[in-house]
């Protein structure tokens, strides 16, 4: 049975989601389509630029993403504390990057303000209290993503319609082996899929990003009139230079920083590349001899690992984690199953 995104996204739960969006009819719209002949390969840096543009704007940080050629995946961390340490300002400011906002904002924010009534101000108050919330809201991070590059593709190709399938799934990862194994997927989509030899030739992937290989973009960012799609009747998307981008997480092998990655990154990079060397059969070079320290810290099974590393997104649904974290997110949601259980008993032991 479908779930409310509301119980799928509970920031008590977890601030870390894995989420993937795929293209209608699972259409080749943003790679090379062999069936017509045409190549939308541009439609890919689009992608990988807003996912980053949007991050600059949301408390929500990116940790890894992967563009292919009719999906996306994006692991990403919310950070509702850092939305509640802004001032009023400055959320009005993030919020009117990606909608012009009401003429009672519009005025907050240019010098009229001080002719503004007390009642006035308290109503600007308010609506920056709501666009607080929505900084910091996975659906409408995904809802603004999404929505901004169908209008974008629409536009070049002069037609009308849906680009994305229905809602975006995610799936929430409760604990840091979860995130791990979330991340280590996600960065070898290209290499699974045979559009790649190795992580630093995955384009428009963190994985590639992080090592420095990353190519020069292929198009121009978004127009300025097609960033964002309109939030309601008094309000329409701005006409803005391109946006900022966020940088990636980093990483912190202590696991203290809270908008950090809590693994080391010369780990990680490891198990990436001894990971791609068991599941990608083309891959050139030796076996590594051992399995990379991380596994072994968080107590993760290696020969599951590879095997678990091509069908990751299908062995679980809404959830992620060890079975200890999976029994308890059932007792918080007052459910008897969650799919995925038994994945979780294999992998993480």
């Amino acid at each position: 049975m479908t779930r409310p995104r509301s119980a799928l996204v509970s920031l008590p739960d977890t601030a870390w989601y894995h989420c993937v969006s795929r293209c209608v009819r699972r259409a080749f719209l943003c790679g090379h389509d062999h069936h017509s002949g045409q190549n939308f390969e541009h439609r890919r840096g689009w992608i990988a630029t807003r996912i980053k543009e949007l991050a600059h704007i949301f408390a929500i940080d990116v940790a890894a993403y992967a563009v292919m050629s009719n999906h996306y995946h994006v692991v990403l961390h919310i950070d509702s504390a850092r939305a509640q340490q802004w001032s009023t300002e400055q959320v009005l400011q993030r919020w009117t990057q990606l909608f012009t906002g009401p003429l009672l904002v519009q005025r907050y924010l240019s010098g009229a303000r001080a002719a503004m009534g007390q009642s006035e101000l308290e109503k600007v108050h308010e609506m920056a209290e709501t666009y607080r919330t929505r900084l910091f809201d996975l659906s409408w991070y995904m809802r603004v993503l999404n929505e901004s590059l169908a209008r974008q593709a629409n536009a070049e190709d002069d037609c009308t319609g849906r680009f994305w399938e229905g809602r975006f799934k995610s799936q929430a990862l409760l604990d840091e082996q979860a995130l791990l194994a979330a991340m280590a997927y996600v960065d070898l989509n290209p290499v699974r899929a045979g559009m790649a030899e190795s992580p630093e030739a995955s384009d428009y992937t963190s994985i590639q990003e992080r090592l420095g290989c990353a190519p020069e973009p292929l198009a121009q960012p978004l127009a300025p009139d097609l960033q964002a799609p309109v939030d309601a009747a008094a309000e329409s998307p701005t006409a803005t230079a391109p946006l900022p981008q966020a940088p990636l997480m980093p990483f912190d092998a202590t696991g203290r920083t809270p908008w950090a990655v809590p693994f080391g990154w010369h780990d990680y990079a490891e198990l990436v590349d001894w990971t791609g060397r068991q599941v990608h059969p083309n891959k050139k070079g030796c076996m590594a001899q051992g399995s990379p320290a991380l596994l072994a810290r968080l107590g993760v099974e290696a020969d599951v690992f590879i095997a678990m590393a091509s069908t990751f997104l299908q062995e679980f649904g809404s959830a992620v984690g060890t079975p200890a974290q999976m029994a308890q997110l059932c007792a918080r949601r007052q459910t008897r199953f969650l799919h995925g259980m038994r994945a979780a008993r294999k992998v993480f032991g």
